[in-house]
């Protein structure tokens, strides 16, 4: 749920807002323009003026929109903007990073940051891009060049605060979560964020770390409160449940997700899974026949869900035996020795006991020990076929078992 690619978006937007502050001069009057009017003059310096406030009012409103994403934060803005001696180097920077060429952008990057002309601006402006560059690719100096920039003090509230999100986003990514929660209590501290996506994040992590009832007190809410809740959300606040012992909260959200969704596999497979966990075996049995119906079971691990529900059911073999036998007829069981042991146990406890001896012929020399070859000696002993049956005793005892005692005494039998 946390392998998800960072946006390069959500921070890029701020520098090009930024670059509009310093345009690049006019050029100066030549020697033939020295004779104008006048009321030309004021003319042109009336319409630059206006101009420039347009643009001013635009920057304004854009400063203030981005703001407003954090208006209960502690931090202050910084007040401080790109300087006019660094902006050929920053829109150079721009440019690359826009290109996304690495080569080309982080060394100007770099020249921004070491420069001492640079103020706060500048530097943080320059790690952010850096940090950028590298996401998804090479988080750890992501993270790195994140943290210079947010170390740097002159970023917006709404980039510095983004960046410390991202960097929570990566580390989770990368599974250090303790690192991801520290980073994440500190933005959520410290940016006062009302975003539930960022409580949702929390929660995860929460999941992540085994700590299910916080991760259960920080979703619920979140789940519960009406609003609009992702997905995602409900199915972390379910395995918590599952995770912490109450099943039956986890079920009873399964079964809301599933009668939401019934056209949604996963959260038919997660009902079945919660059905299975509170012994509701004849429940899981029904949901995963609806999608094995449909065709909807496509993998392995489906397939034996539900022919291990019918062997742990009574009288249900011959259920089981045909899920196994479609399983195979489609490539989707292997026919290894779980599968045809099960088969073979399905057979013989449905008193088919002639499939049973073949589904166990094929099962015994893929075991890891002779004790498939001490029930296949056992069946056909049982049968009467006692020449098959030492054979079958003594495979076993080739193999491996336990204890000779039980093959033994069939060697020994006539």
């Amino acid at each position: 749920m946390l392998k998800s690619r960072v946006s390069h978006q959500a921070l890029a937007a701020a520098i090009a807002t930024a670059l509009l502050v310093f345009a690049a001069p006019a050029a100066a009057q030549d020697e033939a323009g020295s004779d104008r009017s006048e009321r030309s003059e004021r003319s042109t310096r009336n319409a630059r003026s206006s101009d420039r406030s347009e643009r001013r009012g635009s920057r304004q409103q854009a400063q203030q929109q981005e703001a407003a994403r954090y208006p209960d934060a502690a931090r202050k803005e910084p007040g401080v903007t790109a300087s006019e001696r660094l902006i050929k180097q920053l829109n150079a920077l721009s440019d690359a990073y826009n290109a996304q060429d690495v080569d080309k952008a982080l060394p100007l990057a770099e020249e921004i940051i070491a420069n001492p002309r640079a103020n706060e601006y500048d530097k943080s402006m320059a790690a952010l891009l850096a940090g950028q560059l590298f996401l998804n690719d090479d988080n750890a100096r992501a993270i790195a060049y994140l943290r210079q920039a947010i170390d740097g003090g002159g970023l917006k509230n709404n980039d510095h605060f983004q960046s410390m999100l991202i960097i929570a986003q990566l580390q989770a990514q990368d599974d250090q979560y303790a690192d991801a929660l520290a980073t994440l209590d500190t933005y959520l501290a410290e940016s006062a964020s009302a975003d539930p996506a960022d409580q949702a994040l929390k929660g995860n992590i929460l999941y992540r770390l085994e700590r299910y009832p916080e991760a259960i007190a920080v979703l619920k809410p979140l789940v519960e409160g009406g609003g609009e809740v992702n997905p995602q959300w409900t199915q972390i606040l379910m395995a918590s449940y599952a995770e912490s012992g109450q099943s039956a909260e986890a079920a009873q959200l399964a079964e809301q997700i599933a009668a939401s969704a019934p056209d949604d596999k996963q959260s038919q497979m997660n009902l079945a899974v919660s059905y299975l966990q509170t012994d509701q075996n004849d429940k899981a049995a029904e949901v995963l026949e609806r999608l094995r119906a449909s065709g909807q079971l496509t993998e392995e691990s489906e397939y034996r869900n539900l022919y291990a529900v019918y062997l742990n059911s009574d009288n249900k073999e011959r259920e089981a035996i045909a899920v196994i036998n479609e399983g195979l007829e489609k490539n989707i069981l292997p026919s290894d020795y779980r599968t045809l042991v099960a088969l073979a146990q399905a057979y013989y406890f449905s008193d088919q006991v002639g499939p049973a001896i073949d589904a166990y012929r094929r099962a015994a020399p893929l075991a890891e020990n002779g004790d498939a070859y001490l029930n296949l000696a056992k069946i056909l002993h049982q049968e009467g076929r006692t020449d098959e049956a030492k054979e079958a005793a003594r495979q076993a005892i080739a193999k491996g078992l336990t204890s000779n005692t039980d093959a033994e005494r069939i060697l020994s039998s006539r």
